[in-house]
């Protein structure tokens, strides 16, 4: 398997996300109201899943390996649209939990940013996958050889040994708090 399989496989459990979400979005927009548990399982999962695991080994690791490459001009710019990107869904994210708590404590109004978020993420998610997997994955495998290529894979299967260590140190430390 290439370094690149592990992060489109991750892309299809994402776009699975993304049909969730398109259903809270429609019983948002039908009924006027959201399970915020389900948003809450929405929140974790971006957040756990698809930033910090899935763009942590893009960021991480593959990126910083094309910044050791003597990228294209066109790679770079798309490398610098992906990065930015991310911080798209970040923020989204972040103001998506912020509106679910307003919401959770009855705020009504707040169903109004919740489902702005939900779109943003809709809005960005699919184009963002599109163009990882159909233009950046391929060009990005053209820099490396067969090795760099298989020691990123190798890297990435220990990034995800280490998460989940990583998450619940970091749920210990806020208990401690």
């Amino acid at each position: 398997m290439q370094a690149r399989g592990p992060l489109m496989v991750e892309h299809r459990l994402i776009e699975r996300m993304l049909s969730v979400i398109e259903n809270m979005l429609s019983e948002i927009e039908s009924k006027q109201q959201v399970d915020p548990v389900l948003v809450e399982v929405v929140v974790d999962f971006i957040k756990v899943y698809a930033d910090r695991t899935h763009h942590g080994k893009e960021e991480d690791i593959l990126f910083r390996e094309m910044d050791k490459k003597p990228l294209s001009a066109e790679d770079r710019k798309i490398m610098n649209e992906l990065i930015d990107e991310h911080v798209i869904g970040r923020n989204a994210t972040k103001a998506l939990a912020d509106a679910n708590m307003r919401y959770q404590n009855g705020e009504k109004a707040a169903l109004d940013e919740i489902a702005d978020n939900f779109k943003t993420l809709l809005e960005m998610y699919p184009q963002h996958i599109d163009k990882e997997d159909n233009n950046f994955f391929p060009a990005s495998r053209s820099y490396f050889t067969d090795e760099e290529d298989k020691k990123m894979l190798e890297d990435f299967w220990e990034f995800d040994r280490k998460l989940i260590h990583e998450k619940y140190e970091s749920v210990m430390a806020a208990l401690k708090k």
